[in-house]
């Protein structure tokens, strides 16, 4: 084989390892892919083109091979064709089965991420329900809070009319260190009363407030999550 003619033969063999290498990559790519499916079309687009580029190399080759002179020398390079076209039959079986790998991981993935929202809406909803049940059974206190608390100033309104009773009937009878004996009882009773309705009264709203803000800390942190 002439010198000349040599070296188109070499450079379309230099072409052809190298796109036979890009293809190989290109083909572990795709195995890697995480998705999304836009990602694959991009990688699948770029190895139709190199595999395109590739066919063309070789058939470029055989035809060398088929205008060499020497019979020995053209057989030689129709076999390396030969292999050449095997070669690209198996990296086009690789690619085949990276291709179908991909969808499958990528459909297992979206997969997941459908399971996962329907757990967190199931979860968001979970809370609400927990949420109003709170919110029932604090209005249910409230309420029996506030009935025991008038049970109590009826009854506190009924002792200091008793006492009232009692003060006027015997003020006429008392002497004046008795009267100011009996007019302070009342006084202190009525204080004393008063204390524990507010006292009462503020112990409610703090825990009412402390409920109410955990429960709203509660919802903050579960709209977060989800």
């Amino acid at each position: 084989m002439a010198a000349a003619a040599c070296v188109p033969v070499r450079v379309c063999h230099q072409e052809i390892v190298k796109f036979d290498l890009e293809i190989k990559a290109a083909v572990q790519d795709i195995r890697d892919c995480p998705g999304p499916l836009s990602a694959l079309t991009e990688l699948n687009a770029a190895v139709k083109e190199k595999f395109r580029h590739l066919r063309g190399r070789i058939q470029e080759l055989e035809q060398m091979a088929k205008e060499q002179d020497k019979e020995s020398e053209k057989q030689a390079l129709l076999r390396e064709v030969e292999n050449h076209k095997k070669q690209m039959l198996s990296n086009q079986t690789a690619w085949r089965k990276a291709n179908l790998a991909c969808k499958i991981a990528i459909d297992n993935s979206e997969k997941d991420q459908l399971l996962q929202g329907r757990d967190s809406l199931r979860q968001r909803k979970t809370t609400k329900e927990s949420l109003a049940e709170s919110a029932s059974n604090i209005t249910e206190s409230l309420m029996g809070i506030s009935r025991m608390m008038s049970q109590q100033v009826q009854q506190s309104e009924e002792t200091v009319q008793t006492l009232v009773k009692l003060f006027c009937t015997r003020m006429k009878l008392l002497s004046c260190p008795q009267k100011l004996w009996w007019h302070s009882l009342v006084l202190i009773h009525v204080s004393i009363t008063s204390v524990i309705f507010f006292g009462t009264y503020i112990q409610v709203v703090e825990a009412t407030s402390c409920v109410l803000m955990a429960n709203r800390d509660k919802d903050t942190s579960s709209n977060r999550n989800g």
